[in-house]
């Protein structure tokens, strides 16, 4: 492994599922999603290094999201398996999901609640004692830097600042693997760079791992240690963003690359209806 690629050099078809296991802290093998006729997840083999961000990239309806689902154990695999944080998404579940944090494409706060009180529930929910709730809400608040709106009703907040209460939400137990679908879509400019600030803080100050999922070429350039284009159910390609890149040539950039090897665009490559719930979620963060 090299300190520029969290991804192992040796191809990913010589690596024997436990290798991979090794040091990855997400493996999947030959993981499949079929709904009825479509195969929305297509036989993925691939690994995560812990400490690491990466990001799947593609189009709506790619597959992104239904994976995701499926690596945090709200979804069950047609066929295949997974390991995550150590443990199998078929066998182990529930210590699956004792050990991730989760923050889905679509709004979870409460806006009837304080940030506070939606961070409370969230402490309850995932087992905190009453001892650490309060230290771990306000330190959760601090980090997320939303300690002076904490108190406030959250339908009151901007759209990045509840992307940051979920994200706290989700990092509460302090698991060491965080799934992020599509965490800033509909942010303006400034709140989208609050977000990914947020994102690399957990990386450098608490070692999480993050999975994230995004159709935006800027957001995985800027973020990622590591990323994988999806089209159709499958991977196209996996790499460090600048190896990507240079590998086009010294002009190409993540579009370029995701055209190479899908022949189409990711604004050009989604279905309707995924383009529909996006919009949805933009509009609700607005």
């Amino acid at each position: 492994m090299t300190e520029s690629n969290p991804i192992s050099q040796i191809p990913q078809s010589t690596r024997t599922y436990d290798e991979r296991l090794e040091s990855g802290v997400i493996a999947t093998r030959k993981l499949t999603r079929r709904f009825d006729g479509l195969v929305a997840v297509n036989d993925l083999t691939f690994s995560i290094d812990a400490g690491t961000i990466f990001g799947l990239l593609g189009p709506n309806g790619a597959g992104k999201s239904t994976l995701i689902k499926m690596l945090t154990t709200l979804l069950p695999p047609s066929s295949g398996t997974a390991i995550v944080a150590g443990f199998d998404i078929l066998s182990q579940p529930r210590e699956v999901r004792r050990h991730i944090g989760y923050v889905s494409q679509m709004l979870s706060a409460d806006g009837e609640l304080t940030g506070y009180e939606n961070l409370l529930i969230s402490a309850k929910l995932y087992g905190l004692s009453r001892s650490d709730r309060a230290e771990r809400i306000s330190q959760a608040l601090e980090f997320m830097q939303l300690q002076e709106a904490g108190h406030k009703l959250v339908k009151r907040y901007s759209g990045g600042m509840i992307r940051r209460l979920e994200i706290a939400q989700s990092m509460l137990h302090r698991p060491p693997v965080l799934f992020l679908d599509e965490p800033t879509v509909g942010l303006d400019p400034a709140a989208k760079h609050s977000v990914w600030q947020r994102i690399l803080d957990l990386k450098k100050e608490l070692g999480t791992s993050v999975l994230m999922t995004t159709h935006d070429m800027e957001e995985a350039d800027h973020l990622c240690d590591a990323i994988a284009f999806m089209h159709e159910g499958k991977l196209l390609a996996t790499g460090s963003p600048a190896e990507l890149k240079t590998a086009l040539g010294p002009s190409a950039n993540l579009d370029d690359v995701f055209i190479h090897y899908a022949g189409t665009s990711i604004a050009e490559g989604g279905t309707l209806r995924d383009v529909a719930q996006t919009r949805h979620t933009a509009q609700r963060l607005e």
